[in-house]
C-alpha cells in the first residue's frame, strides 16, 4: 500500500486506530454514489482525495446551495473526513498531476456520465499503465455493453428500472420511488465492499482490478425477496402497500396513534413462520378471545383477513401515542417500530451519544449535525471531520505528496491548471 501523509485526522494515518490507514483514494465523484463510497472509505480511515474543477469545485457543491459561497447541505452530508485539490483536468498540466497522483494511490474512483473519464483520458487501460497496483472502480447507471449504456441515470431513474418503484406503493396506486436514495448509496456501499475485497485480493496477486458497478444491476440485487412472489405465482411481483410482499402474513402495516399527526403512526409486523407474535399481540390490546379463531389460524389465513385485522389493530393504537405502541409491544416480543421522522432521530439523545449524529464545526456554517458511519468497529476509531472547503488541501497534497515547490504551484494556478 502507498505512504500516506500527514493528513489533517490523526486517527486516519494511525494503524492501531484506522482499518484503512494506508489506503489512498483519488476520489474523482460527484453527486451521491460515487461520494457515498468514498465517504464510507475515509470513516474507515482511508485518505481520501477528492478532485474537483477549479472555481465550482464539484457540481454538488452549488445545487441547492442556498447562496453563493456556500457548499450545499447535499454536499455536506456526502464529503466528511475527505480532502480536496483543484485539477484542472482540460488542462494538460493539470492531467499531469492527476497522472502523479494515481502514481501514489490506490483507489481511483469515478462515476462520470457515460464516456466522460475516457474523453478526459483516464479510461483504465491508461490508468492501468501508470500504477498497475490501482484499483479503478466506476459506478454507472446503466451497463456499459447494454442497450442504454449512454443514458443519463439518478436514483429515482435506477429505482424505476431496477424494479424498485414497480412493488412500492399502494396496490390499486402508481408506482412510487423510495423517500431512501437505494440506488445512489446502495451503489455506492456494492462499490465499498468490491473496492475492500479487490484491496484484500491484491496482497495475493500483486496486481489492481477493474470494478464495474451498474445502478440497475444494484436495485435489482435489493429486490431479490419480490422474484420469491414472481416464482410462485409465474406473475411479476406486485406493490402492495404495507403488506408482505409475499402476501404471507398480517398483521404488516403502519397504524395510527394518538396524536393524528403525519408520523403518529406504529409499523406492528408479524413473523410469517409462527403464531407466536399474533397471540403476544392479541394478549397485549386485550384480545385473547381471537386465539384460536380459524380465521386467524396461520399467518396466509391471516393475510386473507388483512383489513379486519387492520380494524382491530387500528382500534386499540388510536388509543396510545406511537412511542407506547412501541414499548408496549417490544417489551412483550411484538415487532413494533414508531415512525420516526428526520426531526425526531436528529434530536435523539440516545442516538447522538452513540455517534448515529454527530455534530462538527464547519468554517463557514459553524455547527453542522449530521448522520455518521453507522458500524461500530472495537479496533478502529475515526472522528468525522466537517468535509472540506474547495480546494482547502491543494497547496499540502501538491506540494507534500507531489513535491511541487511554492513556485510551482503559483504557475500552476496562473495558467488555470489548478
Amino acid at each position: 500500500m502507498s505512504n500516506t501523509i500527514a493528513a489533517s485526522n490523526a486517527a486516519a494515518t494511525n494503524p492501531r486506530t484506522a482499518a484503512l490507514a494506508g489506503v489512498r483514494i483519488v476520489d474523482l465523484t460527484q453527486f451521491e454514489a460515487g461520494p457515498s463510497t468514498t465517504q464510507t472509505l475515509a470513516w474507515l480511515g482511508a485518505e481520501v482525495i477528492k478532485v474537483e474543477p477549479p472555481g465550482a469545485g464539484e457540481q454538488s457543491r452549488g445545487a441547492s446551495a442556498e447562496g453563493p459561497g456556500l457548499d450545499s447541505h447535499y454536499f455536506l452530508l456526502l464529503n466528511a473526513n475527505k480532502r480536496s485539490v483543484t485539477c484542472n483536468l482540460k488542462h494538460e498540466q493539470g492531467r499531469a498531476l492527476l497522472r502523479d497522483l494515481i502514481a501514489k494511490s490506490d483507489v481511483f474512483i469515478e462515476n462520470f456520465g457515460p464516456g466522460t473519464i475516457e474523453r478526459l483520458g483516464f479510461g483504465y487501460e491508461e490508468v492501468c499503465r501508470i500504477n498497475p497496483r490501482i484499483i479503478y472502480a466506476q459506478i454507472k447507471g446503466f451497463a456499459p455493453d447494454g442497450p442504454y449504456a449512454n443514458y443519463l441515470s439518478f436514483d429515482m431513474i435506477a429505482q424505476a428500472v431496477g424494479g424498485a418503484m414497480s412493488i412500492n406503493g399502494e396496490a390499486d396506486g402508481r408506482p412510487i420511488r423510495s423517500g431512501a436514495t437505494l440506488a445512489d448509496t446502495g451503489s455506492g456501499l456494492h462499490c465499498v465492499i468490491a473496492i475492500l475485497a479487490a484491496i484484500y485480493q491484491r496482497e495475493f496477486t500483486g496486481r489492481g482490478q477493474k470494478i464495474e458497478v451498474v445502478m440497475q444491476d444494484v436495485v435489482t440485487n435489493m429486490c431479490r425477496i419480490s422474484y420469491a412472489g414472481q416464482a410462485a405465482t409465474g406473475a411479476a411481483a406486485h406493490r402492495n402497500g404495507n403488506q408482505s410482499l409475499i402476501n404471507a402474513t398480517s398483521p404488516s402495516e403502519a397504524y395510527p396513534c394518538k396524536g393524528g399527526g403525519r408520523n403518529d403512526y406504529c409499523f406492528i409486523y408479524s413473523s410469517r413462520a409462527t403464531n407466536r407474535h399474533w397471540e403476544r399481540l392479541l394478549e397485549v390490546i386485550g384480545r385473547e378471545d381471537l386465539v384460536g379463531d380459524p380465521r386467524y389460524s396461520d399467518p396466509v389465513a391471516r393475510f386473507q383477513y388483512h383489513a379486519e385485522i387492520d380494524a382491530i389493530i387500528s382500534a386499540w393504537t388510536r388509543q396510545h401515542d406511537k412511542h407506547e405502541v412501541m414499548k408496549l409491544l417490544g417489551e412483550a416480543g411484538v415487532a413494533a417500530g414508531a415512525v420516526l421522522d428526520t426531526n425526531e432521530l436528529s434530536k435523539d439523545e440516545h442516538l447522538r451519544r452513540r455517534g448515529t449524529f454527530v455534530t462538527v464545526q464547519h468554517p463557514v456554517r459553524g455547527e453542522y449535525t449530521m448522520p455518521a458511519w453507522p458500524v461500530k468497529m472495537s479496533d478502529s476509531h475515526v472522528p468525522v471531520e466537517c468535509p472540506p472547503l474547495l480546494g482547502c488541501d491543494t497547496d499540502e497534497v501538491y506540494g507534500k505528496l507531489l513535491g511541487r515547490s511554492a513556485e510551482e504551484l503559483a504557475a500552476l494556478r496562473a495558467e488555470k491548471a489548478i
